[in-house]
Formats: C-alpha cells, structure tokens, sequence
C-alpha cells in the first residue's frame, strides 16, 4: 500500500519584502536589549572584537545557509535540511536544538517589553506585561500569516527607523573616548581577564543575530522561495550589522557606559544621559522601541509555530500540534503550546536565574546554545548534501565553497566550546532537555513510521512537484 503523502497546507503568499521584514524583526530586539550584558562581561573594546567576530560568523552563514533554504523551502528550516542529510536523528538533533531556541528567546524579550513599559509606568510587574504580551501577539500569530507579516513589516521599519534616531539624538553627546574608557576587562587586552571577557560576551553578541534563520521557516509560505529567500536574507544580514555596531558604538560614548551594562533598558537609559528624563525624545524611544521588541516577539512565535508544526508533521511531536486552523491555515496549537512554555519559563526564577547571571542572561544563553547546535547542524548538512545530491536544485550557491560553510562551523563550534566550559549550569540544563527530548524520540519511532511522506525530507520527489503542491494548495484556497 502505498503512504500517503504530506499535503501542504500552509499558504503561500509572503513576497520578498515581507521575509526581508521577518528575517530582521525577528532579531531586532537584539539592538534594544540583552547585548549590553556582553559589556557587563568584556568591556566595551572587548565586546566589540567578540561582536565582529560573531558578524564573521553569521554573514558566512547566512550566504551558506541560503543554499538550503533555496533547495529545501521547507516549513521545519534546519530540522529539514539536517533530516535529509542525515537521517531521522539527524533532523531530531537540529529540530530539538532549533525549538529550543526559539522557544527560550520569546520570554527573554518578554521580560524586556516588560522593562521598557516600566520606564513610563513605574508600578507595573514586568512579569504581568510580559504575559500580556504573549497573550496579543499569539492571538495575532493565529489570525493569519499574511496579517502578521504585514504587521511584521510594519512594526520593524518603524523599530529601525527608531534605532536611527536614537544614533541622531545622542550623537552630541558621544565621546569616542567615554566608549573606549575601561575598554577591556581587566584593564588591557593582554590580560588573562580580558580574553576571558571576549569569549564570555559570545551569547550577547549572538543576541545580536540571533533567529535571523527563523525566516526559513515561513519558506512554504513564500511566492517563489528560490528568488524572494535570497534577497530577503542577504538585505537582512546587512542592516543588522549596520544596526547592531552603530547602536553599541553610539550607546557606549555618551556617557559611562558600565551604568547601562546589565540592564534589559539600556537605549532609553543612554538616551536619558544626554536628554534628560523629560525630554519628548526620551519618551518616544521608549513607546517607539517597543515596536522593536514586539517585531522580535511577534515573528520568534511565527518561528517556534512553524517549527513545532513541522515536527509533529513528521513525527517527531504528537500529531496534534501539526493540525491547521480551519479558517486562519496557521498552526494554532503550536503558538499556544510554545506560548505555555515561555510563560512558564518567566515565572520560574528559582529555576532559571543561577550561576551569578539574571533570568534574562540565563533564558538568552539557553537560547544561542540552541542556536550553535542548530548552525553546526545546518552547515554539516550543507557539506553532505554536497556530496550525497550533487544533482539536487540549487537556485542559490554558497559562495566562496567551501570556505564561507567552513569559516561560519569553525567558529560556532569554537563558541559552543567556549560557552560550555564558562556556562556549564546552563549548558548542563541544555544537555538535560536535549537527552529528554531524545528519550521521546527513541521512544515514538511508530509515530514517524506514520507519518505522510515528505519528499522534501526524503529526497524521492523533485523541487518542482513539491511547488507544484504548494501552489495547487494556494489555488484551492
């Protein structure tokens, strides 16, 4: 008898514009919070080695990771590629790494939206906000894809046009010589402490970047993936590493910047240095940088759906969590159980905050662990699908073979090291839930054996069937 076959449900209908909006809303709160912790632990010089290291890193990886994007426009992104390439643990490793990326990065910003409404509303719990704010943009994230990503595109013009009038109205104030005082832990560069610092500030430099990826996972909901993903990507890499060195060069030169290492405010707390509390410029960072943090949030939950949806889709998850909403075509169980999970997180201190660092430290350090495991899992499967289908469409090649895959492995694998060795409660805390999850996986083999056929993650069918698929779905819509 033969198996039944996926049935794309997911529709089609996102442009260029609208993935070049999810792929930098959904690190753009990166540019408002949680990278001043990196000056909490190197300095300002220091933090800005480790920043352009880690810049190295996602540019080669986003030219590289745009090859399989292109080849495999699949919902589960790098739980996809690394299924193809490697087999049913291969794509558990991926997925499970890649879920709890993107499931732990939401309360982080969470807690941030929380912070920043402090500024204006003093006696409001951040806690409180923050599950406000899952409760608005999960709904939001229900009501259809095309709505939230026009609200994505939205919300993030307006957070980077913010981020350009803060370098505005804090340029008179900014000193190169504020941001380079105390520049390196321990006093010079030389020292033991100060290269210490450079690798414990990777987590915060990677929240600079982090989930850019997450736009691979609205691939099957994209017009043409082959020409719209690699625009979308390779424009988003380049205004976050604009955005993200002029923020953190600016920031750290008015003033003395250890005041704002540590906080999840520190553009609203820069900006009151040079204009006061009062000031009207003040008061709409904090309203307008909102939108920043809201962009990340609302298209994280659009990420961590798509991929708990492809998953239970294939098996890995119960089959439940794949189900579409009958009128809105989004996967509306797997925003709720992902939204259960953050919030869950933020109200678990006793849990969370340990090893000297805060909720927020800890909760963004779960999350790039997530992360390096998923990009070395991403980049591995690039360099096998190389070799396993030299015949598999290729609408766009990593430049520079093989050395862009190979500059951004090194380096995540050399971060992941680093990060273990000076985090080893939280990397232990990973370890735990990936042995968990691989507990599950052991045991629902019957599940996957189940599961419809996938030709994007089996390899058995050609790129054109599958589009051919997708737009038929659209067309029945």
């Amino acid at each position: 008898m033969e198996k039944q076959k996926v049935v794309r449900e997911l529709k089609p209908s996102l442009k260029t514009i609208h993935l070049w909006g999810i792929a930098v809303g959904l690190v753009i709160s990166g540019e408002y919070f949680g990278w001043s912790y990196g000056w909490a632990s190197a300095g300002t010089l220091g933090f800005l080695v480790t920043s352009l290291l880690i810049a190295a890193m996602y540019t080669t990886f986003i030219f590289s990771y745009t090859e399989l994007t292109t080849s495999i426009p699949h919902a589960g992104g790098p739980f996809a590629y690394a299924r193809r390439a490697f087999g049913p643990t291969g794509g558990f490793i991926a997925g499970a790494a890649t879920l709890i990326e993107f499931v732990f990065a939401p309360p982080a910003i969470a807690l941030a939206i929380g912070a920043y409404l402090g500024v204006q509303y003093p006696g409001l719990d951040p806690k409180i906000a923050a599950v406000g704010a899952y409760i608005v943009f999960m709904a939001l994230n229900i009501l259809g894809v095309q709505l939230a990503a026009n609200f994505e595109l939205f919300v993030t013009v307006l957070a980077i046009g913010e981020l350009l009038v803060f370098m505005g109205v804090v340029s008179p104030g900014f000193s190169i010589s504020n941001f380079t005082a105390n520049g390196w832990a321990g006093g010079d560069v030389l020292n033991h402490t100060a290269i210490l610092g450079i690798l414990g500030a990777i987590p915060f430099a990677i929240w600079f970047f982090l989930a850019i990826e997450g736009a691979a996972m609205a691939a099957e909901e994209a017009e043409d993936p082959r020409r719209t993903i690699p625009k979308a990507y390779i424009g988003g890499i380049l205004t976050l590493t604009v955005l993200a060195i002029g923020v953190m060069i600016f920031a750290g030169g008015v003033g003395d910047w250890r005041k704002l290492a540590n906080l999840n405010d520190p553009l609203p707390q820069a900006m009151k240095i040079v204009v006061g509390n009062n000031s009207s410029w003040m008061h709409m960072l904090v309203w307008i940088g909102l939108f920043g943090l809201i962009a990340s949030f609302h298209g994280i939950i659009m990420g961590y759906s798509r991929q708990i949806f492809a998953l239970a889709r294939a098996g890995y998850m119960p089959g439940v969590l794949a189900r579409v909403h009958p009128r809105f075509k989004t996967p509306h169980l797997a925003i709720i159980l992902g939204g259960i999970i953050g919030i869950t997180a933020i109200f678990s201190d006793e849990l969370v905050t340990f090893g000297g660092q805060t909720l927020t430290a800890n909760i963004i350090t779960m999350s790039v662990f997530g992360a390096l495991v998923m990009y070395i899992m991403s980049m591995l499967s690039l360099f096998r699908l190389r070799r396993r289908e030299p015949k598999l469409e290729r609408p766009f090649r990593a430049p520079i073979y093989p050395l862009f895959p190979l500059i951004a492995l090194v380096i995540a694998a050399v971060s992941l090291v680093t990060m273990a060795w000076l985090n080893p409660l939280v990397f232990a805390v990973f370890v735990v839930a990936m042995a968990a999850g691989y507990g599950y996986f052991l045991s629902t083999k019957h599940l996957r054996d189940a599961a419809p056929e996938d030709e994007m993650l089996e390899g058995t069918g050609s790129l054109e069937e599958v589009t051919l698929q997708t737009s038929l779905v659209s067309t029945d819509d």
